[in-house]
């Protein structure tokens, strides 16, 4: 029951951010937090996310010194997902994930050494949807209370941590 639940939370959380084509990614500096916008992976989410970067980049120092991290999702719905990043240089999963768009945007082939991958373990979601999902929640709340949905009322936190 447990991990059909948790099964159904990551559809939700799939849902949410599949069409997002960008993502702001917080990591741990010594001075604090730092947001950057990243390139959304085109592959179904399953708990973790993948991200493209370069070793010459402060995001691949500040992961080697502190993996707790969030990504943050605005479209249709707002999405926060916290996790724990790691740094993988697998050239298998490199050449799965690479696109002709990133060759432009990095100038380069994902068979560089500089090039690494990002893969953020999900822990837990923080979503709010504002579709028709959202609108019908809305609905439902004011005929069963009589009383009218705030926008702060439709928001869900889902553990995603096995």
């Amino acid at each position: 029951m447990v991990e059909m639940l948790k099964q159904e939370e990551m559809e939700t959380v799939r849902e949410l951010i599949k069409d997002i084509d960008t993502a702001m990614l917080t990591t741990v500096t010594e001075e604090g937090l730092v947001s950057r916008p990243m390139k959304t992976q085109e592959v179904e989410f399953d708990g973790d996310l993948w991200f493209f970067t370069k070793k010459e980049t402060d995001k691949y120092e500040e992961i080697l010194h502190e993996q707790d991290v969030n990504v943050a999702y605005a479209g249709k719905s707002y999405v926060s997902i916290r996790g724990s990043a790691e740094i993988v240089s697998d050239l298998e999963k490199k050449k799965e994930l690479w696109s002709k768009a990133y060759e432009k945007i990095m100038q380069t082939s994902y068979d560089s050494p500089d090039v690494v991958l990002i893969k953020i373990q999900a822990e837990a979601a923080e979503y709010w949807d504002t579709g028709n999902f959202t609108k019908k929640i809305a609905f439902m709340y004011k005929r069963m209370t009589g009383q009218s949905a705030k926008s702060t009322d439709i928001n869900e936190t889902v553990e995603l941590k096995k």
